[in-house]
Order: C-alpha cells, then sequence, then structure tokens
C-alpha cells in the first residue's frame, strides 16, 4: 500500500458525504461501484452478484450494460430490488439513432448523470483537428442531455492524457474548450498509466470532475492495453497507487469516488470489500 502523501482526517473526508436527493435527510458517502466490475459474475447469476455487491455496503452503483438476456427494465429491477440507487450511468454518446434508448435509460434508472464511457480510442484523438471535432460532438450531447433534464460527461483512458497533439494533450484541450455543461469523470488509473500525477489532474480539474475512477495495480502503459487486455488489478490502497493524495485532492473537490476493476485474479468481491473497507477507514478518520 502507498503510503506517500497526505495522510486523510476524518474531517477532511466528511465532505464525501451528501444528503441523497432520494431519500430523507440520512447522510451517505459519496462512494459507488461500477457493475462493470462484476460483469462476470452477472452474466452468471445477476441477482445473486447484486446481492453479494449489497452486502458489501455499497449503497450506489454505476451502471455499464447488461449481458444478453437481461433487458434495460430488468437491470433496473434488479438494481432496485437490491437496495441501490444509480449514481451515475456510462453510455453511448446521444447521436440520433441513439437518443431514445439514451432517455429510456435515465428514466428506467432515474438518474441524471450521463457519461459517455469512451472505449474504444476515437482516432480523431490522434490529431489537434480531430479532437476539435470530437468537442464539437460533445458539446452536442451536453445541450441534448440539458434539454432534457440531463447531464452529459467524458470518461477517459490513457489516450486523452498521453497523446501529444503539437505540444498539447487532448485533456487540455477538452477542459479549455469544453465549458460547464460537460462534466468529467477522471479515472485515476488511467491517468498514471498515462505517466501523470492522478492528485495533480485532479486539483487541475476542480469543481468540472463529478466524479472519480478509484482503482489500484500496477498502473503501466504496455502495449495489450489497446486489446482491452490489462494487468490484474488490486484492491484499493494495495496497488502502485498514492491513494492517500489522490483521496485528499478528491475531498477538496467533493467528488464522487466509484471504485472499479477493469480485470481481477482471484475473487472480485474479496476485493471490492477490501476497497469499500480501505474508503471507509478513511471516512471515519
Amino acid at each position: 500500500m502507498k503510503s506517500a502523501g497526505v495522510s486523510l482526517t476524518g474531517a477532511a473526508l466528511q465532505s464525501f458525504y451528501l444528503t441523497s436527493c432520494t431519500s430523507t435527510a440520512s447522510m451517505q458517502p459519496k462512494l459507488s461501484v461500477q457493475l462493470y466490475t462484476i460483469r462476470q459474475e452477472i452474466e452468471k447469476d445477476a441477482a445473486g452478484a447484486l446481492k453479494r455487491l449489497a452486502g458489501i455496503g455499497f449503497s450506489h452503483v454505476e451502471t455499464a450494460f447488461w449481458p444478453k438476456g437481461i433487458s434495460l427494465n430488468q437491470g433496473a429491477r434488479l438494481i432496485n430490488e437490491n437496495g441501490f440507487q444509480v449514481s451515475s450511468a456510462h453510455i453511448e454518446i446521444p447521436t440520433n439513432d441513439y437518443r431514445k434508448t439514451y432517455l429510456e435509460t435515465a428514466q428506467a434508472y432515474g438518474c441524471t448523470s450521463m457519461i459517455w464511457h469512451g472505449w474504444p480510442e476515437d482516432p480523431r484523438y490522434s490529431t489537434l483537428e480531430g479532437t476539435f471535432e470530437l468537442v464539437k460532438l460533445y458539446k452536442e450531447a451536453a445541450q441534448f442531455s440539458k434539454d432534457n433534464g440531463l447531464r452529459f460527461g467524458l470518461h477517459n483512458h490513457w489516450w486523452e492524457f498521453r497523446n501529444n497533439l503539437g505540444g498539447s494533450r487532448p485533456y487540455e484541450i477538452l477542459l479549455e474548450e469544453l465549458g460547464e455543461d460537460v462534466f468529467f469523470e477522471l479515472d485515476t488509473y488511467w491517468i498514471k498509466v498515462a505517466g501523470l500525477d492522478p492528485a495533480a489532474i485532479i486539483r487541475k480539474f476542480g469543481t468540472r470532475a463529478k466524479f472519480l475512477h478509484i482503482k489500484d495495480g500496477p498502473a503501466q502503459w504496455h502495449e495489450s492495453l489497446a486489446q482491452d487486455n490489462p494487468d490484474p488489478m488490486t484492491a484499493v490502497g494495495k496497488g502502485s497507487q498514492d491513494m492517500p493524495a489522490i483521496l485528499q485532492s478528491a475531498s477538496e473537490n467533493h467528488n464522487w469516488l466509484v471504485v472499479e476493476m477493469d480485470k481481477v485474479e482471484g475473487d472480485v468481491f474479496e476485493k471490492l470489500k477490501e476497497s469499500y473497507d480501505f474508503l471507509m477507514t478513511y471516512s471515519k478518520g
């Protein structure tokens, strides 16, 4: 476990708590978990997987996509039956052909934070001109979302922070050119893979980064990443990430913390429990 950086106090982590808009005045941690983490378990036994996830203590989930045989409404019902609320939804960009599904997804989940998952790498990110084309596309998606009472966000991988566009990185252009109608979900792991400091990037984005993907592991660049073959990830706090520094930066900007593991070895639920316990320990000082 990385121990460098500033240790969090209970006061610093109190900003991770909020009053849920869908409950009474109870205070809940701004902590969620990306369902992509347990996609294989959902495919085998969706109800059992979500029940086990709820047993860890998570109250919110971030959705991805359901396996064949589980419809959107069936998935939403499974979420509700296990006592979860949806913090955010990973989804496709709402172009003309996808707008109906986009709105139906938001309605089914009772969710207003809609996030373009960003996979795979769009080749337009390799040029300055192409990146500005994407800026235009994201602005259109944000306006459509706003017109329908929703918020549109972007989730990064490594290329937004690694590609060199004549001295600029794509993320710098996105942050400068996109207005407040677009928020960001910073994936701290991929930022480190790109060779940058996640805590510093979180501070740079400030309140524009409404969500953070909290994940840990080797966080090293290699060519097989492009084939969706990352190194196995660890429980939060047991990899190469400087979690105290990341969490300190997060507490300063009231970010949602979304636990995710793209690939694990062993029991994924055990690693999620370790991650949950690690984060909740900090919340208690």
